[in-house]
């Protein structure tokens, strides 16, 4: 998916770029897969704010992806690549021979007219089927891998994200992420061949305040501009340092750079070597 740029006739026309959505050939979902998307503004299911600065945005509806494809074996035609407003990558609806139809995570370079299938048993290594990690030759992308058997994909579902399938030892596939983690997850569990489609994603420039809102983010408030009862780095005029020996998120716990992850967790062992940022860190 290309980037596209359009004569500047506006501060913020100046500097945005859109997509040119060559890749999508429908602009009608099917309605038969749309949900009704609540609005919940960054909350939980206790109703208190999980996520700040979320909030309003366009409407929208959820397009239920098969993110199992339990479907085993049967030949499933791709009818069209869509586009999806709660992600960045594609999707692509699926016609199954017995006429059952359903969205998945589109593969880059899946076209109309492609069939893909979804089996337990060896097959053909090409772009959207889906198999077992045992069962996909050594050195090749995948992504939408499942972290435990038949639960559904869980990782790398990113636009343009891919996860390289490093070795197959014992019962576990060894895969290396697209943080640079390098990780084992049972090679019982399904994956997807090939890498998450528009690859081009992080390259858009959003360009002007407007279009942030129209996904939904908020505008960002330093706490330094804040009053001291509602964040740690409030006081002063905003332009003097924090006023502390390590910065710290609103609730007055540690931010910036220190890990999140619990300790003693049951998959630390499945964990080769941490992702980049970590090692970086340690450095």
């Amino acid at each position: 998916m290309p980037i596209k740029n359009y004569k500047p006739t506006t501060a913020g026309r100046r500097k945005s770029s859109v997509q040119s959505f060559a890749d999508v050939t429908t602009n009608k979902p099917t309605k038969s897969l749309l949900v009704a998307r609540k609005q919940m503004a960054g909350r939980g299911a206790g109703g208190k704010i999980t996520v700040r600065r979320r909030g309003g945005g366009s409407r929208t509806h959820v397009r239920t992806i098969d993110w199992k494809s339990e479907k085993l074996n049967i030949p499933a035609k791709v009818q069209t690549i869509e586009y999806d407003p709660n992600r960045g990558a594609r999707i692509a609806l699926l016609a199954y021979a017995d006429g059952y139809k359903t969205y998945i995570l589109a593969p880059h370079g899946l076209t109309v007219g492609m069939t893909v299938v979804t089996s337990k048993d060896k097959g053909e290594p090409t772009v959207g089927n889906r198999f077992p990690l045992e069962k996909i030759p050594v050195g090749m992308q995948v992504h939408n891998i499942e972290l435990q058997p038949g639960a559904g994909g869980q990782m790398v579902r990113g636009a343009g994200a891919a996860a390289d399938l490093l070795a197959i030892e014992g019962d576990h596939a060894t895969l290396k992420l697209p943080s640079g983690e390098i990780r084992r997850v049972l090679k019982v569990c399904m994956a997807t061949i090939g890498t998450v489609s528009n690859p081009d994603w992080g390259l858009v420039r959003w360009g002007k305040a407007g279009r942030s809102r129209w996904r939904g983010i908020r505008p960002s408030v330093r706490g330094k501009a804040m009053n001291p009862v509602d964040h740690p780095h409030g006081g002063g005029e905003a332009r003097n340092s924090i006023g502390l020996k390590h910065p710290k998120t609103p609730t007055g716990k540690p931010a910036l750079g220190v890990k999140t992850r619990k300790e003693k967790q049951a998959s630390d062992k499945l964990i080769v070597r941490r992702r980049n940022h970590d090692k970086n860190r340690a450095a």
